[in-house]
């Protein structure tokens, strides 16, 4: 019988690890020891699984842990680390080969490790197969085996849940392959796609986020072009999009740990066998710029209506990096906050799904929820939160409205 540990219990971990405890004995493994107490408690801060859906997998005989002694009887470990990049957008692997060391002291005879982190093609056998072999002694392909199923997490979607999702799977050997899948498809009912290897299975995923990356980065030049036109992007899109295969992509601010990441991590394993992909680099290139552009646009508005710029008060609704979602991991509205302040404005910042105390660690803002939005001189609505949508805001000629996720029925400015 299948014992499974879950390495890192975050958005993509917790939720993995909830499904399999409905059919198997589980250990969620997690190197804070704040998270584990909060699950032990039935709280889930990324708000992935309700406080009955995680007292429901303690009660599945699901542990919560962060000794490794305790995964040590496991016979599968599945790793879901987060594979973020460094300040020079290269990617940084430590948290997965940290993982790995740690698998490697407690891996026995014909134990499978199966990687669902984003990575670049390679990386699983290249870079993480070496580690899990001089810790544990062991040979792999011979003692131990490892599997690839990348994640596809929508963090915030209730309805394309981790079971509902049709989930790629990939083995070390091809017998290997069909345990994988096989383990998969026990809790997968939208079904499992068996690839040939793990390096196909991990270029598919790093591909899909990048396939994304390029289409937004796309109709964001197109918001700028129409901008400057005076045509309506949206009212484009619209039309354009009665064509049968029209693609429904529209501009935006591109954060997040998946789409603005994972590009990255292709371009790197590109230029590293000599290729220079320029199509994906352009792509990163113009959305990383969003948030600069956007605070200039609203500057531009603001003179306009003869706002003085140095000092004026800008309210930005949302800082998540996707609408209805606590995860401000990653999130491009930093930068048209910090844009608007080298410009002299004085920011709040409101955004009532965000926690305060993570806010203020990472971006060292303070969120003030109870705000009088007519003491602005201009307001941005960054995020498409559901409450955001039922807000009164029309621009007028005291203060600037811009919405950048084009949810008002009338605003100074949009994408």
């Amino acid at each position: 019988m299948n014992k499974i540990a879950v390495i890192g219990l975050g958005y993509v971990g917790l939720p993995l690890a909830h499904a399999f405890s409905e059919k198997y004995k589980v250990v969620g493994f997690d190197i804070a020891q704040w998270r584990i107490d909060e699950l032990r408690a039935g709280v889930d801060r990324t708000l992935e699984l309700n406080e009955e859906q995680v007292n429901e997998a303690i009660k599945n005989n699901m542990e919560f842990t962060n000794v490794l002694e305790d995964i040590a009887d496991c016979n599968i470990y599945i790793v879901t680390v987060p594979t973020p990049i460094d300040k020079h957008k290269k990617p940084d692997l430590t948290p997965l080969l940290k993982a790995s060391e740690s698998i490697g002291k407690v891996l026995k005879k014909d134990d499978i490790v199966i990687y669902e982190s984003t990575v670049y093609p390679g990386a699983t056998e290249e870079d993480c197969v070496p580690i899990l072999e001089k810790v544990s002694g062991l040979k792999f392909n011979e003692d131990f085996y490892c599997g690839y199923s990348p994640e596809r997490i929508n963090p915030g979607d209730k309805e394309h849940t981790v079971t509902k999702i049709l989930k790629v799977t990939a083995g070390s050997t091809p017998e290997i392959g069909q345990k994988v899948d096989e383990l998969y498809a026990s809790i997968i009912t939208a079904g499992t796609h068996l690839a040939p290897t793990i390096k196909v299975a991990e270029a598919a995923k790093v591909i899909e986020n990048s396939q994304r990356d390029i289409n937004i980065a796309f109709v964001n030049e197109l918001s700028m072009i129409f901008n400057r036109l005076n045509i309506d992007t949206n009212a484009v899109l619209e039309a354009a999009g009665t064509k049968w295969n029209f693609l429904p992509f529209k501009p935006g601010l591109v954060g997040g740990h998946c789409i603005g990441v994972d590009p990255y991590y292709l371009t790197h394993k590109a230029q590293e066998v000599g290729y220079n992909p320029e199509i994906i680099l352009a792509g990163r290139r113009l959305n990383d710029n969003m948030g600069i552009y956007v605070a200039n646009q609203v500057i531009k508005l603001m003179i306009k209506k003869g706002k003085k710029i140095e000092g004026s008060r800008v309210l930005v609704l949302g800082i998540t990096f996707k609408e209805n979602c606590p995860d401000i991991r990653n999130s491009r509205v930093i930068d048209v906050i910090r844009e608007l302040q080298d410009f002299g404005c004085d920011i709040d910042v409101s955004d009532y799904w965000a926690d305060r105390e993570e806010v203020q660690r990472e971006y060292k803002l303070e969120l003030k929820n109870n705000i009088d939005i007519e003491s602005y001189d201009a307001v941005i609505l960054a995020v498409a939160h559901n409450k955001y949508k039922n807000l009164d805001l029309k621009s007028d000629e005291t203060h600037v409205v811009f919405d950048i996720k084009s949810i008002l029925s009338e605003s100074d400015g949009q994408l």
